[in-house]
């Protein structure tokens, strides 16, 4: 299979050369110049963190691709859907707020913020993939009838996926409330009772009422649960497990489907930038941003997810993990950091499943700019 081009630039800068001007470059390279046309709207999918999180990427950079969209006489916007879990994003108005408050205000980002799936998440388009999982997905509207699609991800850990990258951004970033439903509809979370001390805390953070306390112990109603999994982060004594069988496997078949859906329309006019900076080892939607993992590595650009997630997590894998992380296994340049957070998820099937249907390759040449 043909390698796919993946360009990249270091966190190295001069006065003559900071990263802001690499950045521009970083878009040439991969084609937008080329693919953005007069008035076409441009969906820059992101994630503008949840309140107490401070891991996402900065406002500066959103401005600059913004602004270079604006440059092409494209018409850029700012754009994720509505959260499943109870927070500060899981309607349009919160979620708005939110993205203010961290920083990505029209004064700062020179863009409007849309959110993609309506005010409390019902706004869809519904796309035909028919895959093994899903024949119709549900796409956030504004996503799907953008022209031009641009992914920018802040590339870290994820309790269900391993890493965070290219194909989650879309996959799950780009769906409805019912799409990320569906997505998470097999994940069942289990309360271990040896661990659990009764604390209570989960369950005020179930935005479904699924978590009751009886007997000094948590307990799931797996009817009302809808696998968002926020429970399995609230718990401060990891009592809160998914079961980990053909469920988690299944969940990243069911991603890359949607990923699949988002980009069917969008042939030759997409484009993925990962954000290899503070990689710390949970997402972006929890309230708080742990410490990194690994040095901040750099920005990658290209047309295919598969092949810049692939290179995005050998590039964190080649480093020598940061002293005072959460990691204590696999640290040495070589191994996977990735396992070593989260050593029952293979992430490797995501990227997997993704060539298999045709959505890029894991085939790639790294081209240093």
């Amino acid at each position: 299979m043909t390698a796919s081009k993946v360009f990249f630039s270091d966190f190295r800068a001069t006065a003559k050369e900071n990263i802001l001007v690499k950045l521009p470059r970083l878009l040439h390279e991969v084609g937008i110049d080329k693919k953005v046309g007069s008035r076409n709207l441009v969906a820059i999918k992101l994630h503008f963190g949840e309140k107490g999180n401070t891991g996402f990427i900065r406002p500066i950079f959103i401005r600059r691709i913004a602004e270079r969209v604006k440059e092409l006489d494209g018409l850029p916007f700012l754009t994720d859907t509505n959260t499943l879990y109870r927070g500060s994003r899981s309607n349009s108005v919160s979620h708005i707020v939110t993205a203010i408050e961290n920083g990505f205000a029209y004064a700062v980002v020179n863009a409007p913020i849309i959110i993609a799936d309506g005010l409390r998440g019902s706004s869809s388009a519904q796309v035909r993939i028919d895959q093994k999982n899903f024949k119709l997905v549900d796409i956030g509207k504004d996503i799907a009838e953008a022209d031009v699609l641009i992914s920018v991800a802040h590339f870290k850990g994820h309790e269900l996926t391993g890493f965070g990258g290219a194909i989650k951004n879309i996959g799950m970033g780009c769906a409805s409330r019912h799409g990320k439903l569906r997505q998470h509809s097999d994940l069942s979370p289990k309360i271990h009772k040896k661990k659990c001390i009764g604390c209570g805390d989960c369950v005020p953070h179930c935005g479904q009422g699924a978590i009751s306390m009886r007997e000094q112990s948590a307990i799931i109603d797996l009817e009302r649960c809808i696998g968002c999994g926020e429970c399995i982060i609230i718990c401060p004594h990891s009592a809160i497990k998914v079961q980990w069988s053909r469920d988690i496997a299944n969940f990243q078949r069911k991603m890359v489907e949607y990923a699949f859906g988002v980009l069917k329309e969008k042939e030759g006019k997409a484009f993925f930038i990962n954000f290899l900076t503070q990689i710390s080892p949970l997402c972006d939607c929890n309230r708080y941003t742990d410490a990194s993992i690994v040095p901040d590595i750099g920005i990658m650009a290209s047309i295919d997810p598969v092949a810049i997630d692939q290179a995005s997590a050998d590039m964190v894998n080649q480093q020598t993990v940061l002293q005072g992380s959460s990691l204590t296994i696999n640290t040495r340049s070589g191994e996977d950091k990735f396992r070593g957070l989260y050593p029952d998820i293979d992430w490797g099937f995501q990227l997997d499943y993704a060539q298999k249907i045709g959505l890029g390759t894991r085939n790639y040449e790294l081209i240093e700019v």
